[in-house]
C-alpha cells in the first residue's frame, strides 16, 4: 500500500503532542485539517488509528502506522541533510525511553553532545522502557531487557551498581546490632516507586542466607533520582545508593554523608540498549553517543 507522507505526520503529531489541537498547531495547519488527514489514514487502514482520549491514544493499528510516521520522518530528515537541502524545518525529533537513574547521571551528557538533534524522553523503569517500542512511542530504550523485541535490536550498555546504605542517624536507631533481619523488618525503607525491587533483591538474599521469611519493612515512594537520595541522607530510610560510577568516570558518585549498611554487597543491574532496525544516521549518532558515554559510567559486564 502507498501511504501518504502528510497524514502519517499528522498522526504523529497527534499522538505526540497528545491532541488534534496541539497537533494543529504544531504541524502550522488547521484542527479541521488535521482531523481530515486522519479520517483519510483511518479510511486507507480500514481501521480506527486513534482513541478520542485526553491525551490521544493510538490504536493497536495506529500504533503499527505510527511506527512507520516516525520512520518516514527520520529518514526523510536524513535524506534532506545528505543532499543539502537547506529548507528543511530544522532539526528531527528522536523519542527516546529511559530510565531515571540513567538520564540523572551519564544520559543527558550524551545527548548534549549530539547536533542537529531534538530528543522527546520517557521515563519509566528500566524493565519497563522495552513496552515502548512496538507502540511505536520511542525509537530507542535503555532497557534491563536483553532480549530484542520484534523488529529491534539488543547492545549490552554495562551495569549500574547500587549498595546499601543509610543515614549515621537512622543506622544509630535501627542497626545498633548491624543490619539484621529483624532490624530491616522494622527499619523505614526509601523506594524510587512501586517497580523499584532493588531493595528487595537484598531483603530477599538477606532472608534466603539466614533462612527466614523475607522481611516487608515500612516503606516510603520518591519518585525522583535526586530527591530519593535525598531522603537517604536526610534519614528518612534506607535504600540502594548509587547507580555509582565505575572508577575514573567523568561522572562523579551521588553527593551525601551516608555510611554502607554492608562492606560486602553489590546490587547490580544490566543495562542495554535497545532500537529499531533502521538504517539512519540520525539514530545511528544518538545511540552512538549513549554507547560511548554509557561506556565510561557503567560498570562492564561479567565475563
Amino acid at each position: 500500500m502507498t501511504w501518504d507522507s502528510r497524514q502519517l505526520a499528522a498522526l504523529a503529531a497527534v499522538v505526540t503532542e497528545g491532541s488534534f489541537d496541539a497537533a494543529a498547531r504544531a504541524l502550522h495547519v488547521t484542527p479541521s485539517a488535521v482531523s481530515q488527514r486522519i479520517r483519510a489514514l483511518e479510511n486507507a487502514a480500514g481501521s480506527v488509528l486513534v482513541q478520542r482520549t485526553r491525551p490521544v491514544a493510538p490504536t493497536r493499528t495506529g500504533q503499527v502506522l505510527l511506527r512507520l510516521a516516525r520512520q518516514v520522518e527520520l529518514l526523510g530528515a536524513d535524506t534532506a541533510s545528505e543532499l543539502g537541502d537547506r529548507d528543511e524545518p530544522g532539526p528531527v525529533t528522536v523519542p527516546l525511553a529511559v530510565n531515571a537513574d540513567s538520564l540523572a547521571t551519564w544520559v543527558m551528557p550524551a545527548l548534549a553532545a549530539v547536533d542537529g538533534v531534538c530528543v522527546d524522553l520517557t521515563i519509566a523503569n528500566q524493565d519497563r522502557t522495552v513496552e515502548l517500542l512496538p507502540a511505536g512511542a520511542v525509537m530507542a530504550a535503555i532497557t534491563s531487557v536483553r532480549e530484542p523485541v520484534q523488529g529491534c535490536t539488543s547492545v549490552p550498555l554495562g551495569v549500574m551498581r547500587y549498595r546499601p546504605a543509610a543515614a549515621p542517624s537512622l543506622v544509630r536507631r535501627w542497626f545498633a546490632d548491624g543490619p539484621t533481619v529483624e532490624a530491616l523488618g522494622v527499619a523505614p525503607v526509601v523506594l524510587f516507586d512501586r517497580h523499584d525491587d532493588l531493595q528487595d533483591r537484598w531483603l530477599r538474599e538477606r532472608a534466603a542466607a539466614a533462612g527466614v521469611d523475607v522481611p516487608v519493612p515500612p516503606r516510603h515512594h520518591v519518585p525522583s533520582t535526586a530527591e530519593y537520595l535525598e531522603a537517604i541522607r536526610l534519614g528518612l530510610g534506607w535504600g540502594m545508593w548509587g547507580p555509582l560510577p565505575r572508577p575514573g568516570s567523568a561522572v562523579g558518585p551521588p553527593a551525601g554523608d551516608v555510611v554502607l549498611l554492608d562492606d560486602d554487597t553489590v546490587v547490580d543491574v544490566v543495562l542495554y540498549l535497545q532500537q529499531w532496525k533502521l538504517r539512519s544516521a540520525t539514530l545511528a549518532r544518538v545511540t552512538a553517543a549513549l554507547r560511548e558515554a554509557a561506556a565510561d559510567f557503567l560498570y562492564p559486564l561479567p565475563h
